[in-house]
């Protein structure tokens, strides 16, 4: 449970870090999983989306839920 406080705690920060990029209050900073800070800007705006997605995805994964990745393709 601890660890999944954690990563909602990250996945707060994170958000709030891209709506402060996408409003243009200013660069945001994140302190990400490994302890490393981590400041973004609206160049890199792209690499903190992917970071809440992948903190979404472990917060699932730690609840017990999968997070589907995308569409269903069938193959013949």
């Amino acid at each position: 449970m601890t660890a999944t406080l954690t990563l909602s705690q990250r996945l707060v920060e994170a958000e709030q870090a891209y709506h402060d990029l996408v409003r243009g209050a200013k660069p945001s900073v994140v302190v990400d999983q490994n302890g490393e800070r981590v400041e973004y800007q609206h160049a890199n705006i792209s690499a903190l989306r992917s970071y809440i997605r992948d903190l979404r995805e472990q917060i699932a994964a730690a609840n017990g839920n999968a997070v589907p990745r995308g569409p269903m393709q069938v193959f013949m």
